[in-house]
């Protein structure tokens, strides 16, 4: 994963709770890298689920909550970092349909051994989409949130449906849709 993906967490918890918790949580989870990323540097996805369990045992929040409401906060930093990609799609659904198409052909452009993952994406119907999520990494909770985040992004309400389709959680289908503004 991302550096920007690491210090991104961070930021979230010193925003909602406090850095004093950021330092406990870094002394828990004790990573290799000593809570230290660079942006632009790729760090192993074990690093953040141990973030994130030693976030869950001092919070006493689900992980796949705490996930969840990370993945919100990164669209909104996203967002907030690249306003042309949002501004080239006028809805939530749109944004996330062309999320394999056009938004992960532009973050590999910009970070070439990102390991994102996959999206197949239907669309069965107006105002709904399904997403088949793939990743090793297996936090399709992250998805979820972020797709919570983009509907806030462009003022939709959506309701995301979740179905496992593996017992690790490395293959899932996500049904989203537009329940209003």
């Amino acid at each position: 994963m991302k550096g920007i993906v690491f210090n991104e967490l961070l930021e979230m918890v010193e925003q909602q709770h406090s850095l004093a918790l950021v330092d406990q949580i870094i002394t828990d989870a004790a990573p290799p890298h000593g809570g230290a990323y660079t942006s632009v540097g790729t760090y192993p996805a074990g690093e953040m689920v141990a973030l994130v369990c030693a976030l869950s045992a001092r919070t006493g929040a689900a992980p796949g909550a705490l996930l969840e409401a990370f993945g919100e906060h990164l669209a909104a930093t996203f967002a907030r970092m690249f306003p042309d990609l949002f501004a080239a799609s006028g809805t939530a659904l749109d944004f996330i349909a062309g999320v394999e198409t056009y938004v992960h052909v532009e973050v590999r452009k910009l970070y070439p051994e990102a390991e994102l993952p996959r999206f197949d994406i239907e669309r069965p119907r107006p105002g709904a989409l399904a997403m088949h999520y793939r990743s090793p990494r297996a936090m399709p909770e992250l998805a979820v949130g972020i797709i919570r985040g983009i509907g806030k992004h462009y003022a939709e309400r959506l309701e995301i449906t979740r179905e496992d389709l593996s017992l690790d959680a490395t293959s899932v289908r996500l049904t989203v849709e537009l329940v209003g503004p």
